[in-house]
């Protein structure tokens, strides 16, 4: 994957980042891999909680290549050193076409996609108790088999940096979405490219690559200005600079993140992608997507 030269190594012998022009609190530089130590530091992330105000108070990292984002080191995958991440796995998201990948994906799912858990054994019990589940058409409405196309750009309704730190700071705060947030640096080129620069694997049941879900990520930044927040080890939050206002921009948004993430919908807590429209994409600063 094509990268900006690395400044995290620089961190070994000057902790603080006082070279960079940052002053870091203590923290640590990881470079464990499925393989065994990665050749250089994939990130670094603090030591201690994150609290509000902590995101925009690296914002000077920007300036050395180095992008923020929240790990969560709580729940049973721990941090980073022991999520099994694999960078040299990725090619780069500049390589890939975001409605390409899109319309790949929905074309897989869309076509004969099986109501929640019933292509898992013990599937048949989830219909005793709830009924029978929605069918690919009633389930994707109003949208069919065939890949819709790509939504609309949104206008900003915020300064996508402002957005991120806003949000930055909620999830630091209420302790809702992470256990043990803990604020990282990652080398990338762009916000979006974050989960594949660290070789992320929270989709690995969706996509080994994680470069063309990163693809779709930069588009997302072009069109909706979203950033990369959050991660834990199978879960990633984005902020929202251009959220949609009506029914139909969130229906078409909607359908990228079915195609993105089908799980959101397939395995949640919404059976119909109008549902999930409207609860979770109308008017949403915040973006999650987690992969089964």
């Amino acid at each position: 994957m094509a990268t900006l030269p690395n400044p995290l190594p620089r961190l070994a012998a000057d902790p603080s980042g006082r070279a960079l022009g940052l002053g870091l609190p203590a923290g640590r530089l990881i470079d464990a891999t499925h393989d065994g130590p990665w050749h250089e530091p994939l990130l670094w992330h603090a030591e201690d909680r994150a609290a509000p105000g902590d995101w925009a108070a690296l914002s000077a990292a920007r300036t050395s290549g180095l992008l923020p984002v929240l790990l969560d080191v709580g729940g049973p995958q721990n941090g980073p050193e022991d999520w099994e991440l694999m960078p040299e796995e990725m090619s780069y998201p500049g390589d890939h076409d975001a409605e390409e990948v899109l319309a790949e994906f929905w074309e897989e799912y869309a076509a004969d996609e099986p109501g929640p858990d019933q292509d898992h054994p013990g599937g048949e019990k989830v219909v005793e108790v709830f009924g029978e589940q929605p069918g690919p058409d009633e389930m994707l409405a109003p949208f069919g088999p065939l890949w819709p196309g790509l939504a609309a750009a949104g206008p900003l309704d915020a300064d996508p940096e402002a957005r991120a730190a806003e949000t930055a700071d909620s999830l630091a705060r209420t302790g809702s979405w992470l256990k043990e947030p803990r604020l990282a640096l990652v080398p990338a080129r762009r916000s979006a490219d974050i989960p594949a620069v660290i070789g992320w694997p929270g989709p690995l049941n969706h996509e080994n690559d994680v470069a063309r879900l990163c693809a779709v990520l930069r588009s997302w930044e072009d069109r909706f200005g979203i950033r990369v927040v959050a991660l834990t080890f199978d879960q990633l939050v984005l902020s929202v600079a251009a959220p949609p206002t009506t029914t139909a921009e969130a229906e078409a948004i909607a359908a990228e993140h079915f195609a993105f993430c089908p799980d959101n919908i397939t395995q949640g807590d919404h059976e119909t992608l109008r549902e999930y429209a409207e609860r979770e994409v109308l008017n949403g600063r915040l973006w999650s997507f987690w992969w089964d």
